[in-house]
């Protein structure tokens, strides 16, 4: 690096507004919601696209762009405040207020797809010819995707109406419920403690197995005590879908799900066979787990337990972030000239202090083309992977600087491959550094590896019971008794003899938040499909060298304006649809886990 790196903890948001409670801000906030009203009220008087109005829509089409533009900017600057000042009720009450905005531009979206909801191919031809929506024929080709397969206007208003106290309604009833429950949570010296639920994950990961199992088979206790209410709510949850997709046409309950990841059934097919061929990889992962708990096989509570290695030294602040650059710059020096630009610039927000919102993210405006990275950096080496997760994401944004705004916006699937890629250089890096002990060493390849157990085997069985349960939804509400018998299925199915007998959690169709979500379906599989599609990347770069970077920065930039087969094929010559492109990324796993099988057991000995 041609800069000493900085030692700041705390970001500088100035590139959004000069100050939160500033005249600028004000003002913007202002105009925003005027243009929104003003354009809103335009748009809903035009008729629907036709020969004659072409270059009228296209130039409403140009407005919400710049509007949403401006809507990201807003909503970006409100996460970042709140987010780092979780206590300030001013940040809470603009992002409230914001909640209003973001549905008028909801509204503004939903006349663009009332006006092509019954276009021909001519007149779209004439549309994607206009010279102001050069770049934009993907987002048209899918709004207008999208509008063919909408009830009429009066039906979906209805339908937008009666989610709010009926499909939404049944999601925030899990959340009030959920948020409320708290379970007896018995410790292995004998103490009872009352404890809520939103720990029980924590304490799955406790080292003591005496204490994960506690933590599981109490909180089960609570689960079953309303199982009838749950059931319910999934049952009307799913009920509704199928009830919409009827009356929309939508031929299958996958098609909606496929749609938002931009993926086809074949594709889908492709991962899935790739994965149940290869099922003993992961496995393998989870009996080395259990030899070194003195077990047959790991129980669910086990899947998230540390392997019992020596304990790793803290990692500053200021260290993380060498590790990181030195990692970043021997391999990939353009992304490691931006992480340099991120902590010059102040764009990392890492400080451990009260107040802070738990978790990570990246965020960033493309009003500005502005990046920002939240951490609450604890000095852990975990934290330092988090690190290096999200400047992935953060150098994804920035590859697509040079994109309009509405060709920016890739699917869920393609989100996390710059961020896992960023992870595996980091990892890389370390292991190929001199004078590693081997515990750390383990660590490390921990790192690679226990990743894998939880896409390919634990979200894999979340996708085999939902698509089971979904199927057989479509033919009447499917009983409480059924829901766990589908579960302990899908889990014995996809988990084998690496699940000990009797391992399996009936009630995982309760207590997993993202079988509820509303607002979207089959929230699993596109953390499958992006940490293969990152796996399978990463082993093509190791082969292929520098050489392989400019077609991967060609991919990124092709995530906001095409379908993941189009972006693959056209930038990497390689064909999702084929089981054997996945194949080759389950096979990546081979290496790393083959050297942890050999070096773990030796340490935990030691």
């Amino acid at each position: 690096m041609t800069k000493p790196l900085g030692v700041a903890r705390t970001w500088d948001l100035g590139g959004y507004f000069p100050r939160f409670d500033g005249p600028e801000f004000a003002t913007f906030k202002a105009n925003l919601r005027s243009d929104l009203a003003r354009r809103l009220k335009h748009t809903s008087l035009m008729t629907a696209l036709n020969a004659a109005n072409v270059s009228g829509w296209a130039a409403e089409i140009v407005a919400y762009e710049q509007l949403s533009t401006r809507c990201g900017h807003l909503g970006s600057y409100l996460g970042c405040l709140a987010a780092a000042d979780a206590t300030s009720e001013a940040y809470k009450a603009e992002e409230a207020a914001f909640a209003a905005v973001s549905a008028e531009l909801d509204k503004l979206r939903g006349e663009l797809l009332r006006a092509m909801q019954t276009v021909d191919d001519p007149v779209f031809a004439l549309l994607l010819a206009e010279p102001s929506l050069a770049g934009l024929g993907h987002f048209l080709g899918r709004l207008r995707h999208e509008a063919g397969l909408r009830m009429s206007t009066a039906e979906e208003t209805l339908a937008a109406d009666l989610n709010v106290d009926g499909l939404h309604a049944w999601g925030r009833l899990y959340d009030t419920l959920t948020g409320k429950m708290s379970f007896d949570m018995v410790w292995p010296d004998g103490r009872r403690e009352t404890t809520p639920m939103s720990l029980r994950r924590a304490l799955m990961t406790n080292p003591d197995r005496r204490v994960r199992r506690a933590a599981f088979e109490q909180g089960n206790i609570v689960w079953a005590a309303h199982e009838d209410t749950l059931a319910a709510a999934l049952n009307a949850i799913a009920g509704t879908r199928h009830t919409l997709n009827r009356r929309r046409g939508v031929p299958h309950f996958l098609d909606v799900s496929r749609f938002d990841a931009a993926l086809s059934a074949r594709t889908l097919d492709a991962l899935f066979a790739a994965i149940h061929t290869h099922l003993e990889l992961p496995r393998r992962a989870l009996r080395l787990m259990g030899r070194l708990q003195g077990t047959q096989g790991i129980a669910w509570y086990d899947q998230e337990a540390p392997l019992q290695l020596p304990p790793q030294p803290p990692v500053p602040w200021e260290q993380a972030c060498g590790l990181v650059a030195k990692a970043f710059s021997e391999t990939y020096p353009a992304l490691g000239d931006y992480f340099e630009d991120l902590i010059v610039r102040r764009w990392i927000e890492s400080e451990k202090r009260p107040g802070k919102r738990p978790g990570a993210f990246c965020t960033g405006s493309d009003l500005t083309r502005e990046q920002r990275v939240y951490l609450t950096h604890a000095d852990t080496m975990h934290d330092v992977i988090t690190l290096a997760h999200e400047v992935g994401h953060a150098f994804h944004s920035h590859v697509l600087r040079s994109e309009r705004p509405l060709a920016t916006g890739y699917p869920m699937t393609l989100a996390e491959t710059a961020s896992n890629f960023g992870e595996m250089i980091l990892i890389h890096g370390l292991l190929g550094e001199p004078g590693l002990t081997p515990g750390q060493r383990a660590f490390l390849l921990d790192c690679e590896v226990n990743r894998a157990p939880i896409y390919l085997l634990n979200i894999t069985a979340r996708y085999e019971f939902e698509r089971a349960f979904y199927e057989e939804r479509a033919a009447g509400e499917v009983p409480v008794s059924r829901l766990r018998t589908l579960m302990v299925e899908a889990q014995r199915r996809i988990f084998g003899d690496a699940l000990e007998p009797g391992g399996e959690d009936p009630y995982f169709w309760a207590s997993k938040l993202h079988f509820f979500i509303t607002g979207i379906s089959f929230y699993n599989y596109p953390y499958v499909f992006g940490y293969l599609l990152s796996a399978a990347l990463f082993a093509q770069f190791r082969e292929e060298g520098p050489d392989f970077l400019p077609r991967y920065e060609a991919f990124l930039r092709r995530t906001g304006s095409a379908t993941c087969e189009d972006a693959v094929r056209e930038t990497l010559g390689r064909d999702l649809g084929d089981p054997a492109f996945w194949a080759e990324a389950l096979l990546a796993l081979e290496r790393p886990l083959r050297e942890l099988e050999a070096l773990a057991p030796t340490l935990a000995k030691a």
